[in-house]
């Protein structure tokens, strides 16, 4: 993405010393591969882009004008779907927990809501009552062993008497819609992703209704570095590696249909880890007992909020003081947490005043990253002719607008 350093200083003047560079072009080509490698299985197929995992506003804009829907677990996000240009049709509503008067709004509008728990249903009824000449377009979320080895919280136990109240609620609800059967595992590999699919299918026997979509949910891994790869336990499966492993049941099952459902996926990390860098540079660096330390303009929480430990993939830039050969060098961030590293094990050439590329940070690093002794860095793309300012460095006001510092709140 950085051509030389002669751009990498520039955007250090423009920018400060610390931003992030997404790249749109890699983010645009990773949708159009991840869904050709569906479509050219089965055909009647799309992709959800989980928002969560980054909803920066130009990624949910491009999903749209690519002909994608909007996975989104909150009101909060629906109103960034909305304000992108997704008509309500493409919006699906997922999570535990959802804004009951938002639900509505979005129920009327022809948005997709998916049924969690017991508690949805008798709030769902409620509103399919309230407006009768309305048609609400309801999904469920199904929660079924995988044999992934994990016990998930999220949606109807299939073998519930939970799980067989939504069906009712859909069957005996004559303004209640059955748009999708969703379900989402966390586990990426790919020997987890037959037994989803298979799941669901059996599913469409057992409740003898045929959804206008199956969602098979996220759970993908994306492209990264080799040196990422390696310190994961499991091979990172390609495109094509998920596709083939799904959607020839998909084309299998209703070859000779006239009904046949529109297969989603709901890639967060699969579509948008590989498209945004961090750019720090190193403010100091100290020997403690030994340990070579050189501390950044950034911090963990800047790249990998959910702390895994993995080192991700980085390039030094020479732009300061006279090199030195460093052996097992520390990366540390900014902040007062002990166990803030960016980066551990490093081995080679560092200088005060160099500036260190952080690669495949685009996995929620700008929606987990807190508020926590420095205000967020810019976000910017370079892959135009011109930088593009996504989202500028935030501020004091930006964080503390919200509190009170006369001691007196105004409701």
């Amino acid at each position: 993405m950085i051509k030389n350093k002669e751009q990498l200083r520039c955007l250090i003047a423009d920018y400060g010393d610390a931003f992030y560079l997404l790249n749109s072009t890699q983010f645009k080509k990773n949708f159009t591969e991840l869904k050709e490698s569906f479509v050219a299985i089965y055909p009647n197929f799309n992709i959800a882009y989980s928002y969560k995992t980054n909803y920066t506003p130009k990624l949910c804009r491009l999903v749209n004008e690519l002909g994608g829907y909007a996975e989104v677990v909150s009101d909060m996000e629906m109103e960034i779907a909305l304000r992108v240009g997704v008509t309500p049709e493409k919006i699906i509503w997922n999570g535990p927990y959802k804004n009951m008067q938002k639900v509505e709004e979005l129920l009327l509008k022809g948005g997709i809501v998916n049924l969690d728990s017991i508690y949805e249903i008798e709030k769902i009824n409620m509103i399919a009552k309230k407006f009768p000449e309305t048609i609400l377009n309801i999904g469920i979320r199904c929660n079924f062993d995988i044999s992934d080895g994990v016990v998930s919280r999220f949606g109807f136990d299939v073998e519930s008497k939970d799980f067989c109240k939504a069906i009712d609620l859909v069957k005996n609800t004559t303004n209640i819609h059955l748009a999708g059967l969703h379900c989402h595992f966390a586990t990426r590999r790919l020997d987890t992703w037959r037994p989803r699919a298979e799941g669901m299918l059996d599913l469409l026997e057992k409740i003898e209704i045929m959804p206008d979509h199956i969602d098979l949910g996220g759970g993908l891994y994306g492209k990264m570095a080799d040196s990422l790869k390696a310190q994961f336990d499991s091979e990172i499966p390609t495109y094509d590696e998920y596709a083939q492993a799904v959607a020839p049941l998909f084309a299998e099952r209703f070859r000779d249909s006239e009904n046949v459902p529109l297969l989603l996926i709901e890639p967060g990390s699969a579509l948008v880890g590989d498209c945004m860098n961090f750019v720090s540079k190193v403010v100091n660096i100290k020997n403690v007992r030994g340990k070579a330390i050189a501390t950044l303009l950034g911090s963990v929480y800047n790249i990998n909020p959910t702390l895994n430990n993995k080192n991700p993939s980085i390039v030094v830039y020479a732009m300061g003081e006279q090199q030195q050969e460093y052996a097992d060098l520390d990366f540390g961030g900014f902040t007062c947490i002990e166990s803030d590293y960016l980066y551990r094990h490093y081995d080679g050439k560092l200088a005060v005043g160099d500036v260190v590329v952080f690669g495949n940070v685009g996995s929620y690093s700008i929606v987990l990253k807190p508020p926590f002794i420095l205000p967020n860095f810019p976000i910017l793309d370079i892959c135009g002719k011109e930088t593009e300012v996504i989202k500028r460095q935030e501020k004091f006001d930006d964080l503390f607008q919200t509190y009170n510092f006369d001691g007196i709140i105004d409701v």
